[in-house]
């Protein structure tokens, strides 16, 4: 076993320029690995797998990212089985939710006139089920991409202590978000199936899913099935923006303890073993991104798709339908909010959709901002200071783009929300165009 010095500029404020110390850190390195010290899982430090511990396990629950040994600290112990009961909850959701999908289609074959908002739920389950299956596919790299990622963390532990903390209350704060949203949903079910039809859960059941009992004769076990998809299906959908938010937290805290040594020693007269030391840890931080940006590429792709598609669609409803009380079949009227359920359910879906989609986008966007930070205190560089280094550096830090991206079509950068806010004015006027909707001239 041997040991080698490295230079950790600035880490934590320990290591400083002109009459400031440095401090050294020793690592350990074995069989061409490096080995994590303890303390980076004792819970001292910020890991990916502390990061991503809550999210991967509530994903689990609903069949995604069927991995082994997420509950540990040490992501060596991450294992990928197909012999395992996870594995086998995933084959049952993708086929589950395989099975609406055709009957989706079925019915929409059927139909002699269909719209697109009246097969709205063959391309929510549609690209549900494609969700699960992508992380299925994740699964397969995830251990691999963990371990990988602990070993930079073994040579430059994350010290940001309120990263865990963040990734949780953004999930939790999210998911439950999803599951208000999701009992709105059920609410104005519930209040159509009570005024018109009075058939209690079966009138429940139909009213939700008329696409699956058109072609299949109703039952209690059907109609229970059927809303766990349902809810699995909604989950999904959030689950995937959940998702890309904390692994993009992740990657910008990383970035953002180098562009913290990188401003300690802005203006500075420094050596330019101290810029070379900065580039190195620069260029692991950029490799890791890459990394998991080949991984969850595809992740990202149909978050953004989904997203876009939706929020088109629930704008084209807005200005077809506008948000008014339905009217009831009843007098007097029975219903909890009288009429304004469905209002009520589309009022907060279409602010948590776009809300959520501004999320995605602008805290998985500081990642391509983080990588283009440093070159600000490298201007700065005094005259006599500078070097072959600093120039390295630059180069590298506009020569490369280091930011997420979906399968490589786009990065995420801060340009990239113009640029959807743009696609969705163009789709809205195409939508509006095939569904014949057309400003209506205001009363008099």
């Amino acid at each position: 076993m041997k040991k080698r010095v490295a230079l950790n500029i600035m880490d934590l404020g320990l290591a400083k320029m002109n009459n400031r110390k440095i401090s050294f850190h020793p690592i350990k390195k074995q069989e061409g690995e490096y080995i994590a010290p303890r303390s980076i899982f004792s819970g001292q430090c910020a890991t990916f797998q502390a990061s991503m511990k809550l999210t991967v396990t509530i994903g689990q629950c609903f069949g995604l990212n069927p991995v082994l040994g997420v509950s540990e600290m040490d992501p060596s112990k991450l294992r990928f089985r197909v012999c395992s009961w996870r594995f086998f909850y995933s084959i049952v959701s993708i086929v589950a939710q395989f099975s609406v999908v055709f009957l989706c289609l079925l019915k929409m074959l059927r139909q002699s006139e269909s719209s697109l908002p009246s097969n709205t739920f063959l391309v929510f389950s549609s690209t549900n089920c494609m969700t699960t299956i992508l992380f299925l596919r994740l699964s397969r790299k995830w251990p691999r991409l963990s371990q990988q990622i602990s070993k930079t963390e073994a040579v430059d532990p994350n010290m940001d202590s309120t990263l865990v903390r963040r990734c949780n209350a953004c999930c939790i704060t999210i998911l439950t978000l999803a599951l208000i949203e999701h009992l709105l949903s059920d609410l104005s079910s519930a209040a159509v199936s009570m005024d018109c039809e009075n058939k209690g859960y079966e009138g429940f059941i139909m009213q939700s899913f008329p696409w699956i009992f058109d072609v299949l004769p109703y039952n209690n076990v059907f109609g229970f099935i059927s809303q766990l998809i349902n809810i699995q299906c909604a989950f999904n959908w959030n689950f995937a923006d959940v998702f890309v938010i904390c692994v993009s937290m992740y990657l910008t805290s990383r970035l953002g303890q180098v562009n913290h040594r990188v401003r300690a020693v802005r203006g500075k007269h420094v050596p330019p073993i101290v810029w070379r030391t900065l580039r190195e840890d620069y260029s692991r931080i950029t490799k890791m991104v890459r990394r998991v940006d080949d991984v969850i590429g595809e992740i990202i792709f149909i978050s953004f798709a989904n997203n876009l598609f939706f929020i088109c669609l629930q704008l084209l409803h807005t200005l077809a339908e506008g948000i008014r009380a339905t009217p009831t079949c009843h007098e007097p009227d029975r219903r909890p909010l009288q009429g304004y359920e469905h209002a009520v359910y589309f009022v907060f879906s279409f602010i948590f959709l776009v809300s959520r989609s501004l999320s995605v986008s602008l805290i998985a966007s500081k990642v391509h901002s983080a990588s283009k930070e440093p070159a600000n205190a490298l201007y700065d560089v005094p005259s006599d200071a500078y070097c072959i280094e600093v120039q390295r550096f630059l180069n590298q830090i506009h020569g490369d783009t280091v930011a997420l991206s979906g399968i490589h079509f786009f990065n995420v950068t801060r340009g990239l929300v113009l640029t959807i806010a743009g696609t969705i004015v163009t789709y809205e006027l195409v939508l509006m165009q095939f569904a014949g909707v057309t400003p209506t001239a205001a009363p008099t």
